[in-house]
């Protein structure tokens, strides 16, 4: 081994066990890793944007159970359905069915963590495999009491 590589060799593998122990952590704290990261959007920027008067909204969808949706949830987002089932699933393709594909489409569920919720990537892998180039995620770490409701964030209750 030339000096070169004996002087860089051990700083390339270091970089590279660090590269892969973040990768882990990463993915251990994102359970759902088919949505990117780059897709998640937090309760209080989707709570600021949907404040903000003049700015188009996205369009918000709650793709969870309807018990929680009548409990409380985002207000002037539709309910579509789990997206965890086949009925579910086929309700948020009719939904967005004639919209653009460049269409901005926020999904939710927060009925649990989102390492266990059934229903936020099927419904994110749908759009997306339907040509949605602009779908996010909020990211709900345990479940939408917590998250949103508790935070202060404006709710509506019923259908």
């Amino acid at each position: 081994m030339d000096h070169y590589a004996s002087k860089f060799l051990p700083a390339f593998v270091f970089a590279c066990i660090s590269l892969f122990s973040l990768g882990t952590v990463l993915a251990e704290n994102q359970p759902t890793a088919s949505i990117p990261t780059v897709a998640l959007v937090q309760p209080a920027d989707l709570a600021a944007t949907l404040a903000r008067g003049s700015v188009p909204k996205p369009l918000v969808l709650h793709v969870g159970f309807h018990t929680l949706y009548t409990q409380a949830h985002i207000p002037n987002s539709e309910y579509v359905g789990a997206s965890s089932d086949d009925a579910g699933l086929k309700r948020l393709r009719s939904r967005v069915a004639k919209l653009p594909k460049d269409t901005v489409i926020v999904i939710y569920c927060g009925c649990c963590p989102w390492s266990d919720c059934p229903n936020i990537a099927a419904a994110y892998n749908e759009l997306v495999s339907m040509g949605f180039t602009r779908v996010k995620a909020l990211y709900i770490a345990d479940n939408f009491g917590d998250n949103w409701v508790s935070r202060g964030y404006p709710v509506a209750k019923g259908e």
